[in-house]
């Protein structure tokens, strides 16, 4: 579903990506995981045409995204920080993204639901606390049912039962047989929800592998521990 070859991004002096070649396909969930600078939220961006890349190519089911905004009709994104207008009443802003995404006949509401935001479709966005700016965009990310999903640190700002909603909520779209490619910092909701961990540091992938795979049949398993190990030998062998 997504195919990257020899991606490559530079900001001024400062290589961002080094040469990444990455192949996705529907029906996982893959976690994104790198401390802050290693190029995740620029990866993602450049997938999905907000950030342009130097050199490499990009292709989302089989269409290239230079120059070709066609593919985005099947993602729905959820970035890290909402920036939306915050004059807009929240019942206004899902008007404007159903206008803009071609008024679905039936969006998802599922998350509209669980959320309750319902009961804030006359605030304005600006009025907002951090977690319900974070659940109205989530709701809007899934709303019209993507098969490819795009979410930076989806439980970032959510209390805890909002992020249970939400981790389901992943869960269920994976059953539909879709693709969540999912950022996280946090080892324990990954070992939750995800089937595969990419793992980036200074602008490469350093691991890119089936958490089956590095559980390895363990029946007392701790990802971030696992992951510290794994990570530490690859640096040792790039270094020796």
């Amino acid at each position: 579903m997504i195919e990257i070859k020899n991606l490559n991004k530079y900001y001024g002096k400062f290589h961002v990506l080094k040469n990444l070649d990455l192949n996705l396909e529907k029906g996982e969930i893959v976690a994104l995981m790198g401390p802050n600078g290693s190029g995740k939220t620029t990866l993602m961006k450049s997938i999905l045409g907000l950030v342009i890349p130097d050199k490499g190519e990009i292709k989302v089911n089989q269409i290239s995204v230079k120059n070709n905004s066609s593919y985005r009709k099947i993602i729905g994104y959820m970035p890290q920080i909402a920036n939306y207008p915050e004059n807009l009443k929240v019942s206004e802003l899902f008007k404007l993204i159903r206008d803009i995404r071609g008024g679905d006949d039936s969006p998802d509401k599922e998350l509209i639901a669980d959320f309750r935001i319902e009961e804030i479709y006359n605030k304005n966005f600006g009025q907002l606390s951090g977690g319900y700016k974070q659940r109205v965009t989530a709701a809007i990310a899934f709303m019209h049912k993507p098969s490819l999903l795009i979410l930076d640190e989806p439980t970032s700002s959510l209390d805890p039962l909002s992020s249970e909603i939400m981790k389901s909520k992943i869960l269920k779209e994976k059953k539909e047989s879709n693709l969540i490619f999912v950022s996280s910092h946090i080892a324990s909701e990954v070992e939750l929800i995800a089937d595969r961990i990419i793992y980036m540091l200074e602008g490469k992938i350093i691991l890119n592998t089936l958490i089956k795979n590095i559980k390895n049949g363990a029946t007392e398993f701790k990802l971030g521990k696992a992951l510290k190990d794994l990570i530490d030998m690859k640096i040792k062998e790039k270094n020796d």
